[in-house]
């Protein structure tokens, strides 16, 4: 996969309105995504021959690429459905290029959505979660606890402090306020933070992420193809995977995850350094994941993150934006979508409210986390 850098493209993207959305399905947010990416890159769903999407949290919609491309109109010659949890958006993106180097697609649709926030009307539709043999009997089935345990051993080994995961929070909601599209638009403080209540010690409710609806997707074809698109495409440059373990207890280390083999794998191919990313969307379903993060992305030494976060440098006009557009923790809780689709608008440029643009935002990288702290994907783009 060494030679693929630079050869594909994102020529279109599309999201829906995000936040509590009663009226709609799972299916209906897909489709909703998949209508706005297709009039976003000026094709009829006729041309498109590839489709991933992801797998929905049941056993009610077995092989539901397949059934949903038709429902969208789309009649592939590649499809397939992944379920990597929040690594699961990148993760997509990474198969397109995959299946379209193989040649078993041209234009490959990469949709995600989820119905969470309000009850999903499908028959059927209910969401299983944990391990039912080994964590759930002990009281461990929830996301929450998984990352208490990180956040708890990051704090052991090097003094991080809840007032430093204080600092993500607020910078996220920074950028939310700025994002019309964004469920959470009140700013915060970071005694707001720590007055709010405790979740899991020792992340407290500003710590975690959303519950949403909704959904985003992109369109992916070859950089020699894209000249077709009437947008400006953004150029897939790097991508790496690494998934260390699966259940927490077989976890060989819970402050250095996947993140940091995975990013190395995507600098490699893309033949770039941390110094060259000019804005970061990191997978942020709780501030927790976001520091580990920074850290495994070489962006600051392990155990330095918790000054890193400060005094302004995520933050827009900072040293190294993250999460502009408000990411899980203050836009939405999509599973990394929107994490895709914002770096795709930072790039093309122009296209989200002035105050959120990334001056000179030519590179750009986006993490994917999941499961229990076990899943990891990354993706670097970068402008024409």
């Amino acid at each position: 996969m060494a030679n693929v850098s630079g050869k594909f493209a994102i020529v279109g993207l599309g999201e829906t309105v995000v936040g509590k959305r009663p009226e709609a399905s799972t299916n209906s947010l897909h489709l909703e995504a998949i209508r706005n990416c297709l009039e976003d890159a000026g094709i009829k769903a006729s041309q498109v021959d590839g489709f991933l999407t992801n797998q929905p949290l049941n056993d009610a919609h077995r092989s539901y690429a397949v059934r949903l491309a038709h429902m969208a109109g789309i009649d592939p010659t590649f499809a397939t459905d992944l379920a990597l949890g929040g690594a699961t958006p990148v993760a997509l993106v990474q198969h397109a290029v995959m299946a379209i180097n193989a040649g078993m697609a041209n234009t490959v649709m990469c949709v995600h959505a989820r119905k969470r926030s309000t009850p999903d009307p499908t028959p059927g539709y209910a969401i299983r979660t944990g391990d039912e043999h080994w964590e759930q009997p002990w009281g461990h089935f929830s996301a929450v606890a998984t990352h208490a345990f990180a956040a708890q051993r990051h704090m052991y080994e090097y003094g991080t402090r809840s007032e430093d995961l204080a600092e993500i929070a607020v910078a996220t909601r920074k950028h939310a306020c700025l994002n019309k599209n964004a469920t959470m638009r009140k700013p915060i403080t970071v005694s707001d933070h720590q007055q709010s209540r405790m979740i899991a010690e020792p992340l407290r409710l500003l710590d975690c992420s959303l519950e949403s609806d909704g959904g985003g997707a992109v369109l992916v074809t070859s950089a020699e193809r894209a000249r077709d698109f009437p947008k400006t495409p953004v150029l897939i440059l790097g991508m790496g995977q690494h998934h260390p373990h699966f259940s927490l207890k077989d976890a060989p280390s819970l402050t250095t995850l996947g993140g940091k083999k995975s990013s190395e794998a995507a600098y490699r191919m893309a033949g770039l350094s941390p110094k060259e990313m000019n804005f970061a969307e990191i997978y942020d379903c709780f501030t927790i994941t976001t520091l580990i993060t920074l850290e495994d992305y070489g962006f600051c030494a392990k155990g330095e993150g918790k000054d890193f976060v400060k005094g302004g440098r995520i933050e827009i006009g900072g040293e190294l934006p993250v999460n502009t557009h408000g990411g899980l923790l203050s836009q939405a809780h999509l599973e990394g979508m929107l994490h895709v689709t914002e770096a795709v608008k930072q790039i093309r440029g122009n296209e989200v409210e002035a105050e959120r643009q990334v001056p000179n935002a030519a590179l750009g990288i986006v993490s994917g986390h999941g499961g229990n702290l076990c899943m990891h994907s990354t993706l670097i783009l970068g402008a024409v």
